[in-house]
């Protein structure tokens, strides 16, 4: 297992079509990391909950949620959140009607605490397998997650770029709706943590983005 000093932890956040997710499965490759993403911890979550009929203005939302047991499955070097011994399939949590709920679900505060301890857990997670690293995406990870991460990147890219991403992805939910409640949520709001290293991915291509932060990060 490697010492907690040569433990190292990577935060990259940033909006939706940024480039979040391509990049941090990159850069685990590249650095011979552990990745987690923690998008799809909340559509896992979101289709959980859907699953046994309920919705964001649900009045027992608590009570669900205690009665989901979160356990980790590692499909090669990406760690899965299983939710009651299941981890659905990749579809299935990027259907249309997890899209459409997902970011309320990610809004509500009892959700967001749910997700905060297992999500801290993972450094351990990644430590028991014998990764020298950890690189997590998502909205809050530099801000709230893992403040004191070892590097911490926020990626932006103009609306049109990400647009265009979300296009060829075949999403079709608005960038600047997701963008409003994302930012605006009361609970771990979308921000650029103080000190995190801007990224625009825009003018690059991807791999590109992932050889700049990989120099960055082994050449500080």
């Amino acid at each position: 297992m490697p010492a907690p000093s040569d433990f190292k932890i990577i935060a990259i956040d940033g909006g939706a079509a940024t480039g979040k997710s391509s990049t941090s499965r990159g850069l685990a490759d590249k650095l011979d990391l552990m990745h987690v993403d923690t998008g799809a911890h909340y559509r896992t979550l979101t289709y959980a909950m859907l699953k046994v009929g309920a919705s964001p203005e649900s009045d027992n939302i608590s009570e669900l949620l205690g009665a989901l047991s979160l356990d980790t499955t590692l499909e090669g070097r990406s760690a899965r959140l299983s939710i009651n011994n299941e981890v659905p399939a990749d579809s299935a949590i990027r259907s249309p009607e997890v899209n459409a709920n997902v970011s309320k679900f990610a809004a509500i505060e009892t959700v967001r605490q749910k997700l905060f301890n297992y999500q801290r857990s993972l450094a351990e997670v990644a430590q028991s397998a014998n990764y020298t690293g950890l690189v997590m995406e998502g909205r809050d990870i530099g801000s709230i997650i893992f403040p004191d991460a070892d590097h911490r990147f926020f990626l932006h890219a103009d609306e049109a770029t990400r647009a265009a991403r979300r296009a060829n992805e075949g999403q079709t939910d608005s960038i600047a709706a997701r963008d409003q409640m994302d930012k605006t949520r009361k609970t771990a709001p979308l921000v650029c943590p103080e000190g995190a290293t801007q990224v625009d991915t825009a003018p690059f291509t991807l791999e590109e983005v992932i050889e700049k932060i990989a120099k960055l990060i082994l050449n500080p």
